[in-house]
């Protein structure tokens, strides 16, 4: 069976397009693995919890309740007492409840922990690294890349 010079170019734009958009998402992910890593090397600092409660949220008026734990510590580096906020490095507000409060509870007021302070900026530290899942989900779209290489390959191919 001969495929017409349409087809092959349809072909080649299919692949193309897979090639695409399995680069991008393989680029989101090692990014997003990158700056979970990148608190692993920060410096680990003792912290004192100072305040620790739960700020209830209505972002719209018609949204329901959103819940955000406000955590704040306090810790020295290099003589200089710094204060900070982050328990991860990016944070956000949940509906669950009982989610938040389960945060609070690993953090009550007092509690001595160890904050990672940023090298670059000593006045921001996080208390919790984030997840490095994203490194083991990248094979996932390097499988698009790979069909997408495999459908320009068939389709220049001589039969």
């Amino acid at each position: 069976m001969t495929s017409t010079k349409g087809a092959r170019t349809l072909k080649i734009c299919m692949g193309l397009a897979l090639i695409i958009m399995g680069a991008i998402a393989t680029g989101v992910l090692w990014v997003s693995y990158k700056r979970a890593e990148e608190t692993r090397h920060w410096k680990p600092v003792p912290a004192v919890i100072t305040v620790s409660l739960l700020l209830t949220e209505r972002p719209t008026h018609n949204s329901p309740l959103a819940y955000r734990p406000e955590i704040h510590y306090r810790y020295t580096l290099d003589g200089k007492t710094h204060t900070a906020s982050h328990v991860r490095r990016v944070e956000g507000r949940t509906s669950h409840k009982e989610g938040a409060e389960a945060r609070l509870e690993a953090y009550p007021v007092g509690k001595e922990v160890t904050a990672w302070v940023n090298p670059a900026d000593h006045d921001f530290a996080v208390l919790e690294h984030s997840t490095r899942a994203a490194l083991y989900s990248i094979w996932f779209p390097c499988l698009f890349m790979v069909g997408g290489l495999g459908m320009i390959i068939s389709a220049l191919r001589k039969k």
